[in-house]
């Protein structure tokens, strides 16, 4: 859908509501390739907006930030404010505010692809059941979803600096995830 490809799990519908979206002012976007740490930042971004305080149920995250390719507007509307929005979206295709503020997760892309290959055998989606990880590697770099892990990487790097992004490495906030909580809540 235009032009993107994504798992065949997610409904065209929802798809299409989440590129559709137009951000509100208090919006938060956590945006990454796949499998580069964008649950722990969900968790990360949860817990600042609870001031530290545990979720009563975990399921709760769901609504706290949900994935709005997965749960399209019915997954925007629940969400529990202040909350943020989990995406993979590329750039070039996510509506953008100036207003709404958007976390971006980097990794290193050797890790992610092997992270996105194991995740990719293990969920029927991705239609990869017995996949051999050479041609997975060959869809990674290309085309797989989102439009390749380089591209989508290429397509918001330039905006790393930019004053409402927030710009960050799995490997860091795992070197040091005192200094990107730290980070990630004065983003926020």
């Amino acid at each position: 859908m235009n032009g993107i490809y994504y798992p065949e799990m997610i409904s065209p519908k929802c798809f299409k509501e989440a590129l559709e979206y137009k951000p509100q002012p208090d919006d938060v976007f956590i945006d990454t390739y796949p499998k580069p740490g964008s649950n722990w930042m969900q968790n990360v971004a949860l817990y600042i907006f609870l001031k530290g305080k545990a979720l009563e149920e975990p399921l709760k995250s769901l609504q706290g930030a949900p994935f709005i390719e997965m749960l399209g507007m019915e997954g925007i509307n629940s969400m529990s404010r202040p909350g943020a929005f989990k995406t993979h979206l590329p750039y070039s295709q996510l509506s953008y505010s100036p207003e709404a503020k958007y976390i971006f997760v980097a990794r290193n892309p050797k890790d992610c692809c092997v992270s996105f290959f194991h995740h990719a055998r293990d969920q029927p989606g991705f239609g990869f059941w017995d996949g051999e990880f050479d041609d997975f590697f060959e869809l990674f770099i290309t085309e797989v979803v989102y439009n390749g892990y380089f591209n989508h990487l290429l397509d918001w790097y330039p905006h790393c600096n930019d004053p409402n992004v927030f710009y960050t490495r799995f490997e860091d906030m795992k070197k040091d995830m005192t200094t990107h909580t730290q980070c990630s809540a004065e983003a926020l």
